[in-house]
């Protein structure tokens, strides 16, 4: 997006309040560009549909639009940039070292922040996990382009989850993640942390593959992801482009649904009756606290107990549950390579300890 017209005339001024001391303010110019090009600067990022933007320098003022999008600021190091959020993380949901942190960083909207608060917020960057946030059970209108620029923010999106459904091809690998946290490290001026968190989620999912790498893809289980926050009226899918599926194959299951294209699709009952889920993930959104997340994971657990069409699938009556929350699963980050060992260790605990 282009910077504001009347930076511009600002520019002019500061230039022109130098240009009597003799050229400083030429030379002042060429160590700041110098100065950009040592710290990587200037970077261009693209959206989900190709449109492109141009970074001169890190942004000094962030807003998030979910407790996912801030947990990677915070992994980077770009944590203490970080001015406001949408959907907060709850007690519990953020990793340990960050959740003081987490806690203290404003709150903006409890779910998709107001738009009026988040063009008034003073930020020059909004990270969005989302396409749209008309996206999100229509909360709340999504800011216009040209509103962006006006209000002088920046808007990045975290392409592996807000991009999943333009996909053309299935997610069968965490590249799509990784390739936002690099490009979020060279936004924010944090490349090298950037490139250490990669290393570090290949080495995870990389030890499960070469543990798993000699179990026939008919010997794997099938897996079902139960979107319980989605609604038990009628079940919605994980599909194919979703990188909860992604997820999933690497860490030695089948999902069920890998043949819708995708991201989400709602199914009936019956289609997950037929396909008999050898496992099944309790998709669980975080709750704010680990007693209301339990509550929640038996809740799902005794739904699928008690509702006829699923009381006889074969992983409801032997208790084939897996308590990971949704989050961890269907929004990329990264804590998905944990996510990727702690599925493979219960599917297959004799190969991943």
């Amino acid at each position: 997006m282009r910077p504001r017209a009347w930076c511009g005339v600002l520019a002019a001024v500061a230039l022109s309040a130098t240009a009597c001391g003799g050229g400083g303010g030429e030379a002042k110019k060429s160590d700041d560009a110098a100065a950009g090009a040592r710290s990587g600067f200037p970077v261009s990022v693209t959206d989900c549909m190709g449109a492109k933007t141009t970074f001169e320098s890190a942004p000094k003022r962030i807003v998030t639009s979910n407790a996912a999008s801030l947990e990677l600021l915070m992994w980077l190091g770009a944590g203490d940039k970080v001015a406001g959020t949408g959907f907060p993380p709850g007690k519990g949901a953020m990793p340990g070292q960050y959740a003081d942190r987490a806690a203290k960083v404003p709150v903006l909207g409890r779910t998709v922040i107001p738009k009026e608060k988040l063009l008034g917020s003073g930020a020059d960057l909004y990270v969005d996990a989302f396409s749209s946030m008309k996206n999100m059970g229509k909360m709340g209108d999504a800011p216009t382009a040209k509103e962006f620029e006006t209000a002088g923010i920046k808007h990045v999106f975290l392409k592996s989850t807000a991009c999943a459904a333009m996909s053309k091809t299935p997610r069968t690998d965490l590249s799509g993640v990784e390739a936002d946290i690099e490009e979020l490290g060279k936004v924010t001026g944090t490349s090298a942390r950037a490139a250490e968190l990669v290393q570090e989620m290949r080495k995870k999912t990389g030890a499960v593959q070469d543990a798993l790498k000699d179990v026939p893809e008919d010997k794997r289980p099938s897996y079902f992801f139960f979107d319980y926050d989605a609604g038990t009226k009628q079940p919605m899918a994980v599909c194919n482009r979703q990188v909860a599926n992604a997820v999933i194959g690497m860490a030695g299951g089948r999902n069920v649904f890998d043949g819708c294209d995708g991201d989400f699709k709602p199914v009936g009952w019956e289609n997950v009756v037929d396909k008999n889920p050898d496992w099944i993930q309790l998709g669980v959104r975080n709750r704010g606290s680990e007693e209301a997340n339990a509550k929640a994971f038996d809740e799902a657990a005794e739904f699928l107990k008690n509702f006829p069409a699923t009381k006889d699938l074969t992983a409801v009556k032997e208790g084939r549950f897996l308590r990971i929350g949704s989050e961890r699963t269907t929004i990329g980050g990264v804590r998905s390579a944990d996510t990727v060992r702690e599925i493979a260790h219960t599917l297959h605990p004799d190969r991943v300890k």
